[in-house]
């Protein structure tokens, strides 16, 4: 397995771990677990984006161009039905 794969599989998997902190801290009502679901979902974001640099750094990953202006304001328009 290539370093790039094991990158994008680990960025993955941090990302679904993330998603089910977030899940299971919503539905949390001890405060004590919820609060180390949260500590465990902050963690995870700081790794997540520790990888994130460093397959971008590699060039394994490479972001989207800037959006204008104007991109950026048809698109609020279009999820606030253009009341903005």
């Amino acid at each position: 397995m290539q370093e790039k794969d094991m990158v994008s599989d680990a960025l993955a998997g941090t990302k679904a771990s993330i998603d089910s902190y977030t899940k299971a801290v919503t539905e949390c009502a001890n405060q004590q677990l919820r609060s180390t679901l949260q500590q465990l979902r902050n963690e995870a974001e700081q790794f997540q984006y520790q990888l994130f640099q460093m397959a971008e750094q590699k060039g394994y990953y490479v972001p989207a161009p800037a959006a204008d202006s104007n991109d950026i304001q048809q698109v609020k328009s279009g999820l606030t039905g253009g009341n903005m």
